[in-house]
């Protein structure tokens, strides 16, 4: 399938654009345990994979509301499509904390792909002019179509782990081409089987300073509203975005079902049921408020950081709420479609039964994790919360 993106295209038109081919590619990119080769030059020559990188290095800088709308859009097509794009958006904000000149060498490339993981499980030994990292990091989601990837790693100097002002531990994200890494096969999983997330490995790899940042020590270089934005929030809604668009494509697998469908002992479509009709109403709605909810916490934020660059406590804990409801309403308006669905849901050429095994493998995700829920409980109720932690 060709796929035309204007060059004056927003990026939710160029993710409308690749939809069709992602929705296309699904099932061979499920089996394949990778994003098929078509579609990763289509998302390529879209620029959707550098949809957070500065405008002044070619990407698209969008806003946080724009971001979700991408991965919703994605989403609907297949789950695992908009997940790599998710990862790789979101590691394209890395380059407004680096030095421009290794920002341009790691995101200047205009079809580029840069991936990772940010969790610290690396080690980070401080020498002269960088780092000398070993690490092993779990979840490379686009590992194999990746150009260069990053690891969160534990700063180590003089023998002991950097400590930032406040106490907490100076964790620095690490750049490396994609070809300085091992990529060790674990991905065989039962959702999200086409983002190809397997384990990326490194041993003493020296990593040039100007290679490495902190989200929590480092301020941003580029001055755009966007990387004023909380890192982890925006990670966080980004993920939520595409649970949102596979929610939607269940809605529609459904209507689509419900029309044609007539269930055993019945003598009226699925659609034309009075449990179908008022479940249905029940999800969209469900669906609905969660995205409803998303747009107001990103909003209000987003007002924030446009007018003073502040942003607050209540802010930060209000969107990961925002998203960590998203994550949790997709899954239950996809249960009920899939429930709809009846024993059409189970087979292999039923989307349903992708979108139900993608959506649950979303909610396993760290960021939308239950301790959030604590976190964000804390602010509201006015205990001590450190801003990191959100």
């Amino acid at each position: 399938m060709r796929v035309d993106v204007e060059p004056s295209a927003s990026a939710v038109e160029a993710a409308r654009a690749v939809a069709p081919l992602a929705a296309e590619c699904a099932e061979q990119s499920e089996r394949d345990r990778r994003l098929t080769p078509e579609l990763v030059t289509a998302l390529r020559e879209s620029g959707l994979f550098r949809v957070c990188v500065p405008r002044s290095l070619g990407g698209g800088e969008v806003a946080p509301e724009e971001l979700v709308a991408v991965m919703e859009e994605l989403g609907r097509a297949d789950g695992a499509a908009a997940w790599c794009v998710a990862v790789a958006a979101t590691s394209g904000a890395l380059a407004a904390y680096l030095p421009e000149a290794d920002a341009r060498d790691v995101y200047g490339a205009p079809t580029g792909c840069v991936g990772g993981v940010f969790a610290p499980k690396g080690r980070a030994v401080v020498v002269p002019g960088g780092y000398r990292v070993t690490g092993r990091w779990p979840f490379t989601s686009g590992v194999d179509h990746s150009d260069w990837l990053m690891g969160g790693c534990l700063v180590e100097d003089h023998g002991d782990i950097r400590v930032l002002d406040g106490g907490i531990p100076d964790i620095r994200l690490m750049l490396f081409p994609a070809s300085d890494v091992e990529v060790i096969d674990t991905w065989t999983v039962n959702g999200l089987c086409g983002t190809g997330s397997h384990d990326i490995q490194v041993s003493e790899l020296m990593v040039p300073a100007g290679r490495s940042a902190s989200l929590f020590g480092d301020p941003p270089r580029e001055r755009g509203s966007l990387y004023a934005f909380p890192t982890f929030g925006l990670l966080a809604l980004a993920i939520s975005g595409v649970a949102l668009g596979i929610a939607r494509g269940a809605v529609e697998d459904l209507l689509r079902l419900a029309e044609a469908k007539l269930p055993t002992l019945q003598t009226k479509p699925l659609a034309a049921q009075a449990d179908t009709q008022l479940r249905m109403a029940k999800a969209e709605a469900r669906l609905r408020a969660a995205r409803a909810l998303v747009s107001d916490a990103i909003g209000e934020t987003w007002e924030h950081v446009q007018a003073d660059g502040e942003v607050t406590l209540r802010d930060r804990a209000a969107l990961r709420m925002a998203a960590n409801h998203a994550m949790a309403s997709s899954a239950d308006v996809v249960d009920e479609m899939y429930s709809l669905g009846g024993g059409t849901s189970i087979y292999a050429t039923s989307p349903l039964q992708r979108r139900f095994r993608d959506v649950h493998t979303a909610t396993q995700h760290v960021l939308v994790g239950s301790s959030v829920w604590q976190t964000a409980g804390r602010v509201l109720l006015g205990q001590q919360v450190r801003a990191e932690q959100l």
